[in-house]
């Protein structure tokens, strides 16, 4: 599976736009080789109406790298690897072998908020670096692999590809790990109607999932019995989660959500911190199904399901709380390239 047409001469200018996502059960099970070790295990997520838009252009000298913050000076290849927001470009950079380039980087999540944006922007950069220097395309599976392992590169830890699939294809998926490759599946569901029942809230707290993630899988290659056990209910669960979806069963897919997060809190110190907490606690009370810290916890968004007449007073109670909502529905928007 590609995505695009075959270049015939390289651009001088590159935009591209993919989306965030929202992780709904099997998080973590991503990462190479805990999805191996447990029977059916898969992740169910949801790309959403938050964009991530990459712009790459040749540049006289030096790289440029911009943001909402301002624009660098032009930098070395070795300058670029520690700006502050330079070490994904760095990475995509140093692997294709980049001439000079402006690049402008543009997110719509708040920064660590754990929907997926960091993976996107670099699917983004892949492809934008694909496209300028004339490479064709590459298949998706390709390059949700080499998203992975540039960012294992940056950030030194084991990472996963389940942020690079929404990004690059859209929709609500069921990504499945078995021996030799991965399987991604697209799940039929009704997006406007469950959008109509997720509230993406924002805690207030950034969070950094390559730390919590390495101690999560650690502990589990090491054999600790109760992350094992953790991780094989959470693969239970999310077995569950795409005949639910699939059925419109909104309910059950609250409840499953919650259960999964009943489970992921346990797995290590600080998944679950009070912020999140106190969010998800209190969205309960207010008669939602059940929801779940975004990403690997520690912080970032909750993504809550609850009954379409409930959804405004919860989401008003969450905003006194000093929640901050990110208003983004469930999309098939797929990575575009211009």
């Amino acid at each position: 599976m590609s995505l695009g047409a075959r270049v015939s001469s390289p651009p001088s200018a590159v935009r591209t736009e993919s989306r965030c996502r929202v992780d709904l059960a099997g998080g973590t099970l991503d990462i190479w080789p805990l999805g191996l070790l447990f029977e059916g295990a898969q992740t169910v997520n949801l790309a959403i109406e938050l964009p991530v838009v990459v712009t790459m252009a040749r540049h006289e000298s030096g790289f440029v790298v911009e943001t909402t913050s301002g624009a660098s000076a032009p930098l070395s290849l070795a300058e670029l690897a520690r700006h502050a927001d330079g070490g994904l470009l760095f990475q995509v950079a140093n692997h294709f072998g980049l001439p000079p380039v402006r690049v402008r980087l543009d997110s719509g999540s708040p920064r660590g908020g754990g929907l997926g944006a960091s993976s996107a922007m670099t699917v983004g950069l892949i492809a934008a670096a694909d496209r300028l220097t004339g490479r064709g395309p590459r298949e998706v599976e390709e390059t949700a692999r080499l998203a992975r392992d540039l960012e294992a590169r940056l950030m030194r830890l084991p990472t996963g590809t389940q942020d690079h699939y929404p990004a690059l294809l859209g929709g609500c998926l069921a990504i499945e790990y078995h021996p030799g490759g991965t399987r991604v599946r697209r799940i039929e569901t009704d997006l406007a109607e469950l959008g109509r029942h997720l509230l993406i809230v924002y805690s207030g707290k950034s969070h950094f999932s390559a730390s919590t993630n390495w101690e999560i899988i650690r502990g589990c290659l090491e054999g600790d019995a109760e992350i094992r056990g953790l991780f094989s209910g959470i693969a239970e669960v999310a077995s569950l989660l795409p005949a639910a979806l699939s059925a419109g069963d909104w309910p059950l897919v609250g409840e499953l959500v919650g259960r999964e997060w009943s489970l992921r809190r346990h797995l290590a110190a600080g998944v679950s911190v009070p912020a999140v907490d106190s969010l998800l606690s209190m969205a309960k009370s207010l008669g939602a199904w059940g929801g779940k810290a975004c990403g690997a916890g520690g912080g970032g968004c909750v993504a809550i399901l609850c009954p379409a007449e409930r959804r405004s007073a919860i989401r008003d109670a969450l905003v006194a709380a000093d929640g901050a909502v990110i208003e983004a529905l469930p999309t098939n928007y797929s990575l575009s390239v211009d």
